[in-house]
């Protein structure tokens, strides 16, 4: 029998993906003005950016960002450990732990190479990894390259994640969460999880890319807002390219942790650090997230006010308090299908699809930030009631 070509198997399954009109493709932005985009010379009005306080554009950010360039090159040149970590690193380092409340914080050059990084230090061959079953594909690709065990609980069943770690009274434990799903956008039991990992000696870990910067009366995310401190919670995971509007990530946590992961985090020994001047940019962004409280305001009235609106029109919108609310179509191609009704308004929307969410699960991903106003928010919800009357949106609405 003939050797399969790796190739060829790899266009066999994009083709069927395509067959079951499941195929992703990319869409190029021209320009960008605040919550407008350009693409393919049509002016969009966007709800799909996760900038939710509107700083990825902020002259502040911009002019501190090429005051850096200019002094420092544009890259780092370097891994952190050889010549890459820059002055402006560790300031940057030394604002995330102290806003977060943690003793010290580590840069990685992606949220996803965070959450590898982490994971790959901690875990080991006889752990248990117990995780959400909606957590992001890092947690998950992380715990299963550790080699641990990966133990999945419905989401936010804290009895279930219980049964996992009683089931496994004797192995070094884990407890990986989002703070505010990525899809779903609600916020997991985190004091209740914070408990149950007290309870069964389990290291709780907390993945906040999309809490940070949005919730907690100082922005510090999910865990200010539960009131939990880094004795509760020791692993934190936050990025620094959604509501802080750059790029990169941190973890933060313990001295001994961020220690260790210097030690052992391949993800962070092995790759070239975050730009100097990306950093320099994040440093501001961290002190406008703190200070201008206006933003997280103006976010959460702006939800409210989608919300409200979306219960008029009787639309199926999931329960979410966050930034990210999620209209449930369960139809790929009903998704779709409203996706490109909204696109041809003005409106960019993306349909959500599998494999991103379960077969049966599709839907609009609704974005809000504090860069849109209240008429733009408006404008959304008069589209979603003429597909509604159209029978566009599920068929339900």
């Amino acid at each position: 029998m003939p050797r399969p070509d790796l190739l060829q198997r790899l266009d066999v399954q994009t083709a069927e993906r395509e067959h079951a009109r499941l195929h992703r493709r990319l869409r190029t932005i021209e320009h960008a003005d605040g919550p407008w985009l350009e693409s393919g010379s049509r002016r969009l009005l966007s709800f799909c950016s996760n900038d939710y306080l509107g700083l990825a554009q902020h002259p502040t950010l911009v002019a501190a960002l090429t005051r850096a360039a200019g002094e420092q090159g544009v890259g780092s040149t370097s891994a952190h450990l050889i010549c890459g970590h820059r002055a402006v690193h560790a300031q940057l380092e030394e604002a995330l732990a102290a806003w977060t409340g943690r003793e010290r914080a580590l840069l990685f050059s992606t949220g996803y190479m965070a959450n590898l990084g982490v994971l790959q230090a901690l875990l080991a061959r006889g752990d248990v990894c117990v995780q959400d079953k909606l957590d992001h594909a890092c947690l998950l690709d992380g715990a299963r390259l550790s080699g641990a065990e990966l133990k999945r609980y419905p989401h936010a069943d804290v009895a279930a994640a219980a049964r996992q770690l009683a089931a496994h009274p004797e192995a070094a434990a884990l407890l990986a969460t989002d703070g505010v799903f990525s899809m779903d956008g609600d916020i997991a039991p985190l004091r209740a999880l914070a408990q149950l990992c007290a309870r069964e000696r389990a290291t709780l870990m907390v993945d906040d890319a999309h809490g940070l910067g949005v919730l907690g009366d100082d922005g510090a995310g999910s865990l200010s807002a539960a009131k939990l401190g880094q004795h509760e919670v020791p692993l934190l995971m936050g990025t620094l390219g959604k509501a802080l509007g750059c790029s990169g990530a941190f973890v933060a946590g313990p001295a001994a942790l961020i220690e260790g992961l210097i030690q052992f985090a391949r993800p962070y020994i092995y790759t070239t650090a975050i730009p100097p001047a990306l950093a320099a940019a994040a440093l501001e962004s961290v002190r406008l997230a703190q200070t201008e409280t206006w933003r997280r305001d103006k976010l959460a009235a702006l939800v409210a006010r989608f919300r409200a609106g979306a219960a008029q029109l009787g639309l199926p919108l999931m329960d979410s308090a966050s930034a990210i609310q999620p209209l449930l179509l369960r139809s790929a191609d009903a998704a779709l299908a409203a996706a490109q009704a909204l696109e041809h308004r003005g409106l960019l929307v993306v349909a959500i699809r599998p494999p991103t969410v379960p077969v049966g699960q599709a839907r609009l991903r609704i974005t809000l930030s504090a860069a849109h106003e209240e008429a733009h928010v408006d404008a959304l919800l008069d589209a979603l009631a003429d597909l509604a009357q159209g029978s566009r949106v599920a068929g339900h609405v």
